[in-house]
């Protein structure tokens, strides 16, 4: 998920949440947790499901956010019915779900020399020799073919599919590198995820932009609203994993590991200050461009801008927990307050339409 996952973090103690267990259990993660359900699993399954990062599921819940904002979002231009809104989100959620298994195997996979070196990350699947290098890439490849075959689903024809989502997949592929070859991974992450509005938003029949081969037919044209939606997700990202970079800090910068975190350092609150005002900005922008309403505002725009001003504020960037802590919760906070804003503007909007 982060390219921040392979290194150790520093021992330290909690600076918000008061288990210290669990906070170091927590920092931990990244492919070599047996705890939970995992433990019921069969020993020969479990290397393949800590590869896929599927215990605890964060990475697969930063990928299905995005794309139900351009569910939801399309869904209240087009005044859908539920049905279809319900249908399609678990569509992309299974669609989303082997997308994070594919690029979860496949950042191992690139960062397993690496992963070998240090000590938290050695004993991850590929290090430690649970899952041979072959394995990994055929894992992966599975993955992906499985995800490619939700294309079918678009209700558009499978080539202009293929179009719109080949952006998505050659950064997906090129993102393991990004980490030595740029000081902005945050800005290759967010733009991939961010895509997910774009699928999203296709997926209920929602053409988002239309240019040269990618334009289903149609006149050369922008969605201003869904281009600052997907703007504003990408800072999002920027946000979140630029706290969890933190994490690993004083071992990038030893290991010449390039992010902004590394870029920044001390003065990282002043660009996640930054970052911020802008995300707002472009919320309230597009919103006013789509004419959305107030449970937009309040609850997306609104619940935002709070939840990510106190994540802001409040996390200890020098703490590796407390960085941990901070992302491991305001994903949520973020992702289900422009969630809850969007699906409470379109059910509104969906009432006023049926009314009328």
């Amino acid at each position: 998920m982060s390219p921040k996952s392979r290194h150790r973090a520093p021992a330290a103690a909690p600076a918000v949440a008061p288990d210290e267990t669990v906070q170091k259990k927590k920092v931990g993660y990244g492919g070599n947790d047996r705890s939970g359900w995992l433990a019921l699993l069969p020993d020969s399954c479990i290397p393949y499901v800590q590869l896929a990062r599927l215990s605890p599921p964060a990475g697969l819940c930063l990928i299905y956010f995005p794309h139900m904002f351009g569910i939801l979002y399309a869904a209240i231009l087009r005044k859908s019915p539920l049905s279809q809104v319900l249908s399609t989100s678990a569509m992309m959620l299974g669609g989303s779900f082997f997308v994070s298994n594919a690029i979860h195997i496949w950042n191992d996979l690139i960062d397993a020399p690496l992963d070998i070196l240090v000590e938290r990350t050695s004993k991850r699947p590929i290090p430690r020799g649970a899952v041979s290098h072959t394995a990994a890439l055929v894992f992966t490849a599975t993955q992906a073919v499985g995800a490619a075959i939700f294309l079918w689903c678009l209700p558009y024809p499978l080539s202009q599919n293929v179009l719109y989502a080949l952006p998505s997949m050659l950064t997906w592929t090129y993102y393991p590198w990004a980490k030595r070859h740029t000081s902005y991974p945050q800005l290759v992450l967010g733009f991939v995820l961010a895509w997910g509005i774009i699928m999203g938003s296709l997926a209920m029949g929602n053409v988002p932009f239309a240019v040269g081969p990618m334009g289903y037919g149609e006149k050369p044209r922008v969605d201003v609203s869904a281009l600052c939606l997907f703007l504003a997700s990408i800072l999002w990202t920027m946000i979140y994993d630029t706290v969890y970079a933190h994490l690993d800090l004083k071992d990038d910068i030893k290991a010449g590991i390039k992010s902004l975190a590394v870029l920044y350092r001390d003065q990282t609150k002043s660009l996640l200050w930054r970052l911020l005002a802008l995300m707002t900005a472009l919320l309230i922008v597009g919103g006013r461009t789509s004419e959305m309403g107030i449970f937009y505002f309040v609850v997306a725009v609104g619940g935002t801008a709070t939840s990510l001003g106190f994540l802001v504020a409040k996390v200890d960037l020098n703490n590796s927990e407390s960085c941990w802590w901070w992302f491991s919760n305001g994903f949520w906070s973020v992702g289900g307050s422009i969630t809850a804003g969007l699906f409470a503007e379109y059910l509104y909007q969906r009432y006023q339409y049926v009314r009328n």
